[in-house]
């Protein structure tokens, strides 16, 4: 029988409500918390203990609190990762993130989502998709990327967009909904 985990993580309806959704919810928020709190002053060992303990994988992501997720194990980051101060990725599905990635301030990352039709969202079920964004990319301050979309390797994200589909690698793509506005040289700076 498929655990309401198995569910949340293969893109079917899942339970938000089982009692281990709750009990990774509630740790991923204990450690954010941790780290929040944490004093600007901290030594760098202590910081990235917790870091690596919200992610469950060594890294040697950046993290400026406050940083807030689900569960923070379903976030799978590349190298040289920098989030922004208040930062939010809701890893119900995973959350891939390449190499070299940077979030503005404020970055939103929902994988999660409900069904359209009202009485199936009283159920409590709920599904993601997952999020991908390649390496390099640059997601500018307010931004909002929103459930099952890739993002390109290079891509630029303009400030505040909302992020509904695809976007190709190589481009700066800004407003709401997210457009591409125009192509990137490769390799520029």
């Amino acid at each position: 029988m498929r655990t309401e985990k198995d569910k949340m993580l293969a893109g079917q309806m899942y339970l938000a409500n089982d009692p281990q959704r709750v009990a990774e919810r509630l740790l991923a928020r204990e450690r954010c918390q941790a780290l929040n709190t944490l004093p600007a002053s901290a030594a760098d060992p202590e910081r990235q203990a917790l870091i690596e303990a919200i992610f469950g994988a060594p890294t040697n992501a950046y993290v400026t609190p406050p940083f807030h997720c689900d569960y923070g194990t379903n976030i799978a980051l590349g190298a040289n990762v920098y989030f922004n101060f208040n930062c939010v990725v809701l890893d119900v599905a995973p959350v891939t993130i390449g190499d070299n990635v940077m979030f503005g301030p404020a970055v939103q990352v929902y994988t999660a989502t409900h069904p359209l039709d009202a009485e199936e969202r009283r159920s409590g079920r709920e599904f993601a998709k997952p999020i991908v964004i390649g390496d390099d990319a640059w997601i500018g301050g307010g931004a909002i990327i929103c459930p099952g979309v890739t993002i390109g390797a290079r891509a630029v994200i303009g400030a505040g967009s909302v992020v509904t589909r695809d976007i190709p690698a190589d481009v700066f793509a800004a407003g709401n909904p997210c457009r591409v506005v125009r192509a990137l040289p490769r390799g520029a700076t």
